[in-house]
């Protein structure tokens, strides 16, 4: 398992599903999964799907400038932190925003989010 190779292929596929169908990111988390955005905790896939629906717009494109990624621990894991504007819709100007997951493989070969933490950078 090649991790820059997995770690594109998950960012491509989070973003894109999250900028066209965001309630499909359910699936990407667990029960024990953890959202932090902007400084607020969500536990469980129910609630982390709840607030990313919950949020103040329904259109955006982000547009990812950095990924980096590392193995995490004897688990087979993987730190991915992801940098990137975020364009709302109608709005003239981007908002830069720094994004860290923690994958974990799941037994059937694939991986879910088991932390994500999600911040504006403001400049």
């Amino acid at each position: 398992m090649d991790p820059n190779a997995l770690s594109k292929a998950f960012v491509d596929h989070y973003y894109s599903t999250f900028d066209t169908n965001r309630p499909g990111l359910a699936n990407l988390y667990q029960d024990a999964s953890m959202l932090t955005f902007e400084g607020q905790q969500f536990q469980g896939a129910q609630n982390i799907a709840a607030k990313l629906a919950s949020l103040p717009f329904q259109q955006c494109q982000h547009i990812i400038t950095t990924v980096d990624c590392q193995p995490s621990g004897p688990a087979g894991g993987m730190i991915v932190f992801v940098s990137g504007n975020l364009q709302l819709a109608g709005e003239q100007h981007a908002l830069k925003f720094s994004q860290l997951f923690h994958l974990m493989p799941t037994p059937q070969g694939s991986f879910y989010v088991q932390n994500d933490i999600f911040r504006l950078n403001y400049a």
